[in-house]
């Protein structure tokens, strides 16, 4: 990988570009608070060729929703879970919105190729 290749990469969200220590310094918190919500499963950083964490923006983002909910006094598995099920839900709306216009758009569609006009849902 080229310099080049390199800075292209950053503005990917999915991109590993930090460091554990890198992290943990971001998010104002430790490292073992990195560790404990991969263990419980939340983020999972992929390594480097020598085996060290490497985490991405998104995985920092949703890393400093949970350190939000363990600062609030949620126990960390509960606060992983809850991550989870908000970052479900999320996508599940995102899923839901697409489907609607596409459903929108097939119906203004067929309402202009017969002449009439679109129903109102």
């Amino acid at each position: 990988m080229t310099a080049d290749d390199s800075y292209g990469r950053l503005d990917d969200d999915d991109y590993p570009a930090y460091t554990m220590g890198r992290a943990a310094e971001m998010l104002g918190t430790t490292q073992g608070f990195l560790r404990a919500i991969g263990e419980a499963r939340l983020i999972t950083p992929l390594r480097s060729a020598g085996g060290h964490r490497r985490y991405s923006r998104y995985q920092l983002r949703i890393a400093a929703r949970a350190r939000e909910l363990v600062d609030q006094g949620t126990p960390i598995e509960a606060a992983c879970r809850i991550v989870i099920l908000e970052d479900q839900l999320e996508e599940a709306q995102r899923i839901n919105a697409e489907y609607r216009r596409a459903a929108e758009s097939a119906s203004t569609t067929a309402a202009a190729s017969d002449g009439s006009r679109p129903r109102r849902p």
